[in-house]
């Protein structure tokens, strides 16, 4: 399989801290870790380990930041296709709590490839699958040169005026920024997935076919929910690429989700091909 991520990367500095600190109060850091990140990042990672191979077409901030962010993720195994912008390398400040979840500050405007930045789309003309996180309107409509279109909801407003048919769209039932109602999207995704956290989650296809999928098996402990979603996401991208049926898919993409629950940061324990 051919796979292939259109999105953006955040810088991320981790802290492991007991508790998210209150108004005027300070908490110590029993670990720290910094690595790139961010939705692009995570989902491009995941699906090089599902498929063997993964592009990811994106754009970095032009510093030193951005130019270790695009080093590491080829350390990764991803085949980074992006371009340096004259903007600051987004970054982003993460803690996380003794139950596992992570809450963020983001520092910097999200940087999404563009359709003018020259990259090599042609490729995608045989790519089995694409998750779209960020990128301009351009971008997006190279993405649909893929035979299947994921995305999420984060970047709403330019999928809505893309006007290209999505294969699956990824929401949240609990984050506000991925929310997605019907008619939000013309033409409508063929499928609309919603993740409710512990509790699985949701899909329902644009002729009205429901179901359901419960929570998957966790290998290990809670440890970081940072990165869970995206991993779901590409789980899902991998699974629709395949040519699988929706139920299968989830089923994958939730045990993608679950795994990444279970090791420090995005990446340690995410789902392997043989896995």
């Amino acid at each position: 399989m051919r796979v292939a991520v259109v999105g953006h990367v955040e810088w991320c500095e981790f802290a492991e801290v007991p508790h998210v600190p209150r108004p005027g109060h300070i908490v110590h850091a029993a670990r720290t870790f910094e690595e790139p990140a961010g939705g692009g990042a995570v989902a491009a990672v995941q699906l090089r380990k599902l498929a063997g191979e993964a592009a990811l077409f994106t754009a970095f901030g032009d510093d030193e930041t951005g130019h270790r962010s695009d080093a590491e993720l080829r350390e990764y195994g991803v085949r980074v296709e992006g371009r340096f912008h004259p903007e600051p390398q987004r970054r982003a400040f993460v803690h996380l709590d003794s139950d596992g979840e992570r809450t963020i500050t983001v520092l910097g405007p999200r940087l999404g490839p563009s359709g003018a930045d020259g990259l090599p789309w042609e490729l995608l003309d045989e790519t089995d699958a694409v998750y779209v996180t960020a990128g301009d309107l351009d971008a997006v409509r190279q993405a649909r040169r893929a035979r299947t279109l994921v995305a999420t909801p984060r970047g709403l407003d330019t999928l809505a005026e893309a006007h290209v048919q999505l294969d699956a769209l990824v929401s949240s039932g609990r984050d506000p920024g991925e929310r997605y109602r019907p008619g939000d999207l013309d033409p409508a995704p063929k499928v609309v997935v919603r993740t409710l956290g512990a509790a699985g989650g949701e899909w329902e296809t644009a002729s009205g076919e429901q179901g359901r999928w419960g929570p998957a098996e966790l290998p290990g402990p809670v440890r970081d929910a940072y990165g869970c979603g995206d991993s779901f996401a590409a789980g899902l991208t991998y699974g629709l690429g395949a040519g699988w049926e929706i139920s299968k898919a989830v089923e994958l993409a939730a045990r993608c989700g679950a795994a990444c629950l279970t090791g420090r940061g995005p990446y340690e324990a995410q789902l392997e091909l043989d896995s």
